[in-house]
């Protein structure tokens, strides 16, 4: 793709008001635009990350027998009451023009739509288990919306739901689903650790969360730096200090970000709901649930706030916008007949979607710093230098050096993800 017909462009200066680095980074890119507090659009280049984002998503949630399907976002009264949800302050009231008073909430999770569904499919032991999944915009009434795309009103999330005739059937779809959300958060380049916690407004029963460091995550855990085990601060009787209960290994209370969580919630919306099934022997019981849930946005954010230095965005390559940005420095036809050549050749190997090409008129200087703004995992400049050479320059985003490569060396050295260090 040219950069000149790039819809959004960079901005020189850091955006009023922005604390979060995720923020401060996203929008000076272009990647997000601010509407309203805790409110971003998705522009162009902030879609594609989203967009590779759910693609890792979807792939990890169809690999544990995920179903995707898509729910309404405007969930009437009838839905939530049962299971004394539809007062909680966290949501968006709506009601309509005939209506006195609110008959709708813009959804915030969607149990009980789900349930309800399921209560038309599901009747017999043979029906069980399933599980289905949908990625699509929440909405929450924070009263405080901050830290960019990390706590937002409006925001993208995948809620996976499951169904069970028995509880140990449902252990076992728990722990599948617990090494696919370590396979997501390390496919987009994040460590993270399963987390004992509370269950809030979903489960009455402890929960279990993804929680990655990061010194301006909301949350405090202690984690065992022996052997993982963590414990949200919320629900947690440890102290930094302590022994590990699992490998007596020392506690350190650490900062962090909560990028995912899965909850066994039992009986509590089948039987809210009227999801029954009946088993071999003709006797009734409520269907067993579990939900799982990523923040997709939330997600992005802290990618952003783990992989960033001071010039910019360094995007692992699983996410990034494009995997080579190509840069011409100079206004000689020379210059300008070489990097069209790289172009195509470079197109040729990755795609078009996958090459972003500033052919713009503007000084080396704006180019090559929009570049380590934008962060995109490569970069390959053709200068008056390059030609004189018969090379290109090779630089990693995330390296300090460069390097004079020829076009098969430059092939090989992104193919094979090369560490360009010396």
């Amino acid at each position: 793709m040219l950069q000149s017909k790039l819809f959004s462009k960079t901005t020189k200066n850091s955006p009023e008001g922005e604390e979060a680095r995720n923020a401060q980074l996203l929008i000076k890119g272009g990647f997000v635009f601010k509407n309203s507090a805790g409110i971003y659009s998705f522009l162009p280049l902030g879609w594609k990350v989203a967009q590779k984002v759910m693609d890792i998503i979807r792939e990890e949630m169809n690999a544990i027998g995920g179903q995707e399907m898509f729910m309404p976002a405007l969930i009437e009264k009838k839905y939530m009451e049962p299971t004394s949800r539809w007062n909680l302050d966290v949501g968006f009231f709506a009601k309509g023009l005939r209506d006195k008073e609110p008959h709708f909430v813009l959804g915030w999770s969607h149990e009980e739509v789900l349930t309800a569904i399921a209560s038309k499919h599901v009747h017999s032991y043979k029906d069980l288990p399933f599980a289905a999944y949908q990625i699509q915009t929440k909405f929450r009434n924070e009263a405080r919306a901050k830290s960019g795309l990390l706590r937002g009103r409006e925001f993208m999330m995948k809620d996976l739901y499951s169904f069970h005739a028995t509880e140990s059937d449902l252990e076992s779809y728990y722990e599948r689903a617990k090494e696919a959300y370590f396979k997501v958060f390390e496919r987009c380049g994040l460590k993270s650790f399963y987390t004992l916690a509370g269950g809030g407004v979903f489960t009455d029963k402890f929960t279990h969360e993804f929680q990655v460091l990061s010194d301006v995550g909301e949350d405090t855990i202690f984690l065992c730096e022996e052997c993982g085990y963590a414990e949200n601060e919320e629900i947690s009787k440890l102290k930094g200090g302590d022994a590990c209960p699992k490998c007596s290994g020392a506690i350190a209370m650490k900062k962090s970000i909560e990028v995912g969580n899965i909850f066994n919630q039992g009986t509590k919306y089948s039987e809210s709901l009227g999801l029954y099934f009946t088993d071999e022997k003709g006797e009734k019981h409520p269907v067993i649930m579990g939900a799982y849930g990523i923040g997709v946005s939330r997600l992005m954010a802290t990618i952003v706030e783990v992989h960033n230095d001071e010039k910019g965005i360094l995007w692992p390559e699983s996410v990034a916008p494009f995997k080579v940005h190509l840069v011409s420095l100079g206004d000689s036809g020379e210059v300008t007949e070489a990097a069209s050549k790289v172009y195509e050749s470079l197109v040729r190997h990755f795609g078009e979607f996958e090459v972003l090409y500033d052919e713009r008129k503007a000084s080396a200087g704006e180019k090559l710093n929009d570049s380590d703004l934008l962060g995109i995992p490569w970069r390959v400049v053709v200068s008056e230098k390059t030609l004189a050479a018969k090379k290109v320059e090779l630089k990693r985003r995330s390296e300090g050096e460069s390097q004079l490569v020829n076009e098969e060396e430059f092939f090989r050295a992104v193919a094979n993800n090369v560490n360009l260090k010396k």
